[in-house]
């Protein structure tokens, strides 16, 4: 039973979901079809590529990912497909695929589908779905995509004592999330104390392993299980409490 995962903002009170699982259903009716999330904020192709990049490798190899958002701002309307660590994904050429994989499988495939038709991306998708759920090779999908869409997010700042980073998301916990990995951390850090500064809050200086390391109600930080620096507050929401947004910096300095 092939696996098909759906990442979209198309939320949950219209059709165009229903749609679009039906005529993947009438393609293959035995997919078995997983919603990774429909609440990605209208055309949040940032949100979309962080939520899915933390989700996909989770699932077994052969699945097939489907991530639609902004589809109608996607470059001349192209709807790509492409292979990646035995998974499929098929998505807008909007530079989502960028913000997924940093750097871009080596071969991309563009869809064919009837622009003229009343829900064009109904009919692309549902046929990418079920070609590659028939077991069809990949390379038959379509023709080479040439001058797919990039997108660069923003990267952490460095020198030998300082790292400069930003939130990238805040979740359904109000946890802020930022973009400074753990490998960074132990790079430019090494086995040095820090101080980790956000708006005008005292800093933060320990590590903890998880939400109940402090005091309910006392603000902490930790790498979370994608490997990213969490900034949370046990018990409590982060975000509201401490004022923090997506986009606001943040500030690591290392000392001895």
């Amino acid at each position: 039973m092939p696996i098909v995962t759906l990442t979209t903002d198309f939320g949950w009170q219209d059709h165009y979901l229903a749609m679009i699982k039906g005529a993947m259903l009438c393609e293959h009716p035995q997919l078995n079809i997983i919603d990774i999330t429909h609440g990605i904020q209208n055309y949040d192709i940032v949100q979309a590529a962080f939520l899915f990049r933390n989700a996909w490798p989770s699932f077994p190899t052969g699945a097939i990912h489907l991530i639609s958002v902004n589809d109608y701002y996607a470059s001349e309307k192209r709807f790509l497909a492409t292979g990646h660590q035995g998974h499929y994904f098929i998505a807008p050429d909007n530079g989502l695929l960028s913000l997924i994989f940093g750097e871009l499988p080596q071969l991309i495939y563009e869809l064919d589908y009837d622009a003229n038709g009343a829900f064009p991306l109904r009919e692309a998708y549902a046929r990418a779905v079920g070609h590659l759920a028939h077991g069809k090779p990949l390379l038959e999908i379509g023709l080479p995509a040439q001058n797919v869409q990039q997108r660069i997010t923003l990267q952490p700042v460095i020198s030998n004592s300082q790292i400069r980073g930003s939130i990238t998301y805040i979740d359904n916990y109000e946890n802020a999330i930022t973009n400074v990995h753990k490998s960074l951390f132990d790079k430019v850090g090494g086995q040095r104390k820090f101080s980790l500064f956000f708006k005008r809050h005292a800093p933060i200086r320990h590590l903890s392993r998880d939400y109940h390391d402090v005091p309910v109600g006392d603000p902490l930080c930790f790498f979370n299980a994608a490997g990213f620096l969490e900034i949370a507050i046990n018990m409590g929401k982060a975000g509201s409490l401490l004022g923090l947004k997506v986009d606001d910096n943040i500030q690591i300095d290392f000392h001895s």
